[in-house]
C-alpha cells in the first residue's frame, strides 16, 4: 500500500509527483482502490463519503510522522470523499487536496507555454475556487527546472510536506487545489533544484498582496468584491482620444504627500488618501495623478522603482481594495490615474524572483546582461517568451483590476541599449553589430500593441532622454507604440534658461524656443518632475534667479509659459505651490507654506492655468499636431520676449501666449494676430491675486488694424515684469 521509496520522499519533502501517491488510486494488477494521506496533525483519519456521510473506512498509521493508508473495499471505482481527523484539538472533516483534477485547463496551458496568455493572473498565483462543490484555493505557480513545489502557510504550519503540487509539464506551471482555505492566507512557495538544495521560500511572482516587511509571505487575496462605481469615467474615457484631451498630471509620492505627525509620522493610507487628496486635485483641476511606483518594494530609498512584486500595491499604504477605493474616487470626479510602471528590472531579493526555481528564470542568463549598471538589481530576460508574457500581464492586469488610464515607463535607455552604463568590453553587440536591445523593442511593441488593442482611451508614457526616434509613433510605422514621450529636453533648456541672470537670458534665446522645432516629432508630455527637485538639484523656486519676489515672479512667468506651450502638462507635487526646500521623500510636503501669500499666489496660478487649459481647446486639442501652433515672435531676445498662438482644430478661440523674461515693463509691445476683435486677458501671471504687481491690460485688448509679424491684425499690449500674459480670442467686447 506504501512502497517505501514515495514514502521516504513524501515524509523528506521530496517527491516529484504526490499527486501520483497520495490521494485515491486504484492499484494494478488488482484495481484494488487505495487511499494515502500525509496528516502529521491527525491522531486517526477516517474515510468518509461525501454523498452519504458514511465512514467507508479507517486509514492505518504506517508512519509515525503522519502517513496513513488503507485498502478501500467494496468500492470499484473513484468516488467523492472527506477525511475525518482526530486530532489534539478535536475532530475536524477536511477535503483531500488529492482528490481533485487539475486546475489549468489544456488551453490554458498551451497558452501559458506559447508566452501567449494576456490574463495569466487570472491562472497563475492564488485565487478562490469552488471545485466539485468545494471552496477552497487554486495555487499555481511557474517553475519549470524544480523537481519539486508546494504551498507552505499559515494553514499547514509552514510545513513543505502536506502540499505538494502537481507540475503540468507541457508549460513547467505546478498547480494544486487546497480546499477550505480562502482569501487572507499567508502563502510562499517552497522549491527544490534538481540537485536537492532548498531553495529560500518563495514569495508568489503573482501575489496581489504581500505582508509588510521584513516580512515577504504573498497573501490570498480576492480582487472582485469592489464595486465599482465609475461606470461613466469608464465610457467616457474609451471614446475619448488622448492625444486631444487635456492632460494636466500631478506626479505623487504617497510616502511623502502629507503624513500624519500625531501618529508617529506616518504616510496617508490609500483610503485617506481618497479622502484628502482626490478633493485637492479636483479643486486645484487637474486631470490626472501619476502615482510614482506603488508596487511592492523592498527598498524604501528607491521610491518604487526596485520592485519586489510587480503585482501586488505595496501593504506600507493599505490593502487592494484600498487601493482600488481610491481609484475609483478619483474616477468618480474625473480625474484619471497613472501609475509609474517599472519593467525595467527587479529587487534581487532572494525571496524575490531572483534565481526562482534555481536557475535564472526571470533575470537574463548572460552575465554581462543580467545585472543593472547602477543598481544592484536584476534584468529580465525580454527574450523569453514566458517573461514577456509576465510582464505585458502585469501591465494589463492594472488595467483590469485597478482601472488605470495610463503607464508610465522611465529609464528607457537601460532597456533600449545594451551598451547603457557599460564599459568597453561589458557588453556585446546584438545580432546586427548594433547596440540596441532587440528582445526589449519587441517587448515594449507588443505591451503597447496589446494595451491599445485590449483598453479603449488608455494611453503609455515612455521616458527617454537617447534620442530614441518614433518613441511614440504607431508600430506599423516603425515605433515603439507609446501614446506620450517625456519631452525632456524642452525641460532641460528651458530650466537651464530660467534659471540664468535676466541681464544673460538673451544670449541663451536658444534654450527657450529650442524645444518648439522639435515638440511635434513626437507626442509630448513636457515634465517638471520628482528628479528635478531632487538629488541635490534644489527646488523649482531656487532654481530662479534674483531676489525673493524676483524668484517668485519668475516661476509665475515660467508655469505661464509651460501651460501655455504646445504638450501635455506634468508637475510634482509641492511645486504646485513653490515649496522652498528640496524634495524629501521621507517627509511631508511643507503644507503650511501654501498660506503665505506667495506660495498661495503660486498655488492659485498652477489653479487657474489648469482651469484655462481644460477649457481653452486651442490649449489642448492640437498639442501633438503643428496646426495648433504658429511662432508670432520668436527673436526677440534682446527684451527676452517669445509669443505664439495656440489654435484649436475647427479654428474657434484662437489663444495668444506672450512671455517675457526681464525685469522691466515694457508698454505698447505689438505683437501679430490672425484674426481681429477682442482677446480676453485670461491669464496674466503678474496680478496680484498671484503675488504680482498688477501691471497688465484691464481685462483685454483689442486689435489695431495694422499688420504686424506677418499677420493682418495687431495687440498692443502691456507686458508687467517677469511675466506670462495668456489671452483669448471672444470675439466681441464684452
Amino acid at each position: 500500500m506504501a512502497p517505501d521509496g514515495d514514502v521516504a520522499a513524501i515524509l523528506s519533502a521530496d517527491h516529484r509527483d504526490p499527486f501520483s501517491f497520495l490521494g485515491l488510486h486504484s492499484v494494478q494488477p488488482s484495481g484494488r482502490l487505495v487511499l494515502r494521506a500525509f496528516l502529521p496533525q491527525a491522531k486517526s483519519v477516517a474515510v468518509v463519503d461525501r454523498a452519504t456521510g458514511e465512514v467507508v473506512a479507517t486509514l492505518e498509521r504506517v508512519r509515525e510522522e503522519g502517513l496513513f493508508a488503507a485498502a478501500i473495499d467494496g468500492r470499484s471505482a473513484p468516488f467523492a470523499y472527506r477525511l475525518r481527523l482526530e486530532t489534539a484539538n478535536g475532530r475536524i472533516d477536511i477535503d483531500d487536496p488529492y482528490r481533485f483534477p487539475p486546475v489549468l485547463s489544456d488551453e490554458d496551458v498551451q497558452l501559458l507555454a506559447e508566452g501567449d496568455h494576456f490574463r495569466s493572473y487570472d491562472m497563475l498565483g492564488a485565487h478562490p475556487l469552488t471545485l466539485d462543490g468545494v471552496a477552497g484555493l487554486a495555487f499555481a505557480v511557474w517553475a519549470p527546472n524544480a523537481v519539486r513545489v508546494s504551498v507552505i502557510a499559515s494553514f499547514n504550519d509552514w510545513d513543505g510536506r502536506r502540499h505538494g503540487m502537481r507540475l503540468r509539464h507541457d508549460c513547467g506551471v505546478w498547480e494544486i487545489f487546497i480546499p477550505g482555505v480562502g482569501a487572507g492566507e499567508l502563502y510562499k512557495y517552497e522549491i527544490k533544484t534538481p540537485t536537492g538544495v532548498r531553495l529560500p521560500d518563495k514569495c508568489d511572482p503573482y501575489a496581489f498582496f504581500v505582508e509588510p516587511s521584513p516580512g515577504s509571505a504573498a497573501i490570498a487575496c480576492d480582487l472582485s468584491r469592489h464595486a465599482w462605481r465609475d461606470r461613466e469615467w469608464m465610457q467616457k474615457r474609451s471614446m475619448e482620444d488622448p492625444r486631444r484631451r487635456p492632460i494636466s498630471v500631478y506626479q505623487l509620492h504617497i510616502g511623502s504627500w502629507r503624513r500624519r505627525p500625531e501618529d508617529g509620522n506616518r504616510p496617508l493610507t490609500y483610503r485617506e488618501l481618497a479622502d484628502e487628496a482626490v478633493g485637492y486635485l479636483d479643486y486645484m483641476a487637474f486631470t490626472h495623478v501619476e502615482l510614482l511606483p506603488i508596487n511592492e518594494f523592498d527598498f524604501d530609498a528607491s521610491l518604487g522603482f526596485q520592485p519586489f512584486v510587480p503585482y501586488a500595491p505595496t501593504s506600507r499604504w493599505g490593502t487592494p481594495a484600498d487601493l482600488q477605493y481610491f481609484v475609483d474616487r478619483c474616477h468618480q470626479v474625473g480625474i484619471g490615474v497613472i501609475l509609474d510602471w517599472v519593467p525595467n528590472h527587479f529587487s534581487d531579493d532572494p525571496h524575490g524572483l531572483r534565481s526562482f526555481d534555481g536557475t535564472h528564470l526571470y533575470e537574463h542568463p548572460d552575465p554581462q546582461r543580467r545585472k543593472h549598471p547602477a543598481t544592484n538589481t536584476l534584468n529580465y530576460d525580454y527574450g523569453r517568451r514566458e517573461v514577456s508574457n509576465y510582464l505585458i500581464s502585469n501591465a494589463l492586469f492594472w488595467m483590469e483590476h485597478y482601472h488605470i488610464d495610463g503607464l508610465c515607463v522611465s529609464s528607457l535607455p537601460a532597456m533600449l541599449y545594451l551598451d547603457y552604463g557599460r564599459h568597453r568590453g561589458e557588453w556585446t553587440a546584438n545580432r546586427f553589430g548594433g547596440h540596441e536591445n532587440l528582445e526589449a523593442v519587441d517587448f515594449l511593441r507588443r505591451l503597447n500593441e496589446k494595451a491599445y488593442e485590449r483598453y479603449k482611451g488608455i494611453f503609455t508614457i515612455g521616458e527617454d532622454n537617447s534620442g530614441w526616434q518614433r518613441l511614440s509613433h504607431p508600430t506599423f510605422l516603425g515605433g515603439l507604440g507609446f501614446g506620450f514621450r517625456w519631452n525632456l529636453d524642452w525641460k532641460r533648456d528651458t530650466l537651464r534658461y530660467m534659471s540664468r541672470n535676466p541681464v544673460h537670458r538673451k544670449y541663451y534665446h536658444d534654450e527657450l524656443i529650442h524645444g518648439a522645432t522639435k515638440v511635434f516629432d513626437e507626442n509630448a508630455i513636457l515634465p517638471l518632475s520628482y528628479t528635478d527637485v531632487a538629488y541635490g538639484r534644489g527646488s523649482m523656486l531656487h532654481k530662479m534667479p534674483g531676489d525673493r519676489w524676483q524668484r517668485f515672479a519668475n516661476l509665475r512667468a515660467y508655469y505661464g509659459f509651460f501651460y501655455g506651450h504646445p504638450g501635455k502638462k506634468l508637475l510634482f507635487m509641492g511645486d504646485e505651490f513653490a515649496q522652498e526646500r528640496e524634495w524629501n521623500s521621507d517627509i511631508s510636503l511643507d503644507w503650511h507654506v501654501a498660506g503665505e501669500p506667495l506660495h498661495g499666489g503660486i498655488q492659485s496660478l498652477v489653479r487657474d492655468l489648469n482651469h484655462l487649459y481644460r477649457s481653452a481647446k486651442a490649449l489642448h486639442e492640437l498639442d501633438c499636431e503643428a496646426d495648433g501652433f504658429s511662432w508670432i515672435d520668436c527673436n526677440d531676445a534682446d527684451q527676452g520676449v517669445v509669443s505664439f498662438v495656440r489654435q484649436s482644430r475647427d479654428g474657434s478661440g484662437t489663444v495668444v501666449v506672450v512671455a517675457h523674461f526681464t525685469p522691466v515693463a515694457r508698454r505698447n509691445y505689438r505683437v501679430g494676430v490672425p484674426v481681429p476683435g477682442f482677446y480676453a486677458e485670461r491669464v496674466n501671471t503678474d496680478s496680484e491675486k498671484y503675488g504680482g504687481a498688477n501691471i497688465g491690460n484691464e481685462g483685454g485688448v483689442t486689435t489695431v488694424d495694422e499688420p504686424m509679424h506677418g499677420r493682418p491684425y495687431a495687440l498692443s499690449l502691456t507686458l508687467p515684469p517677469l511675466a506670462t500674459v495668456i489671452l483669448e480670442h471672444v470675439g466681441e467686447r464684452p
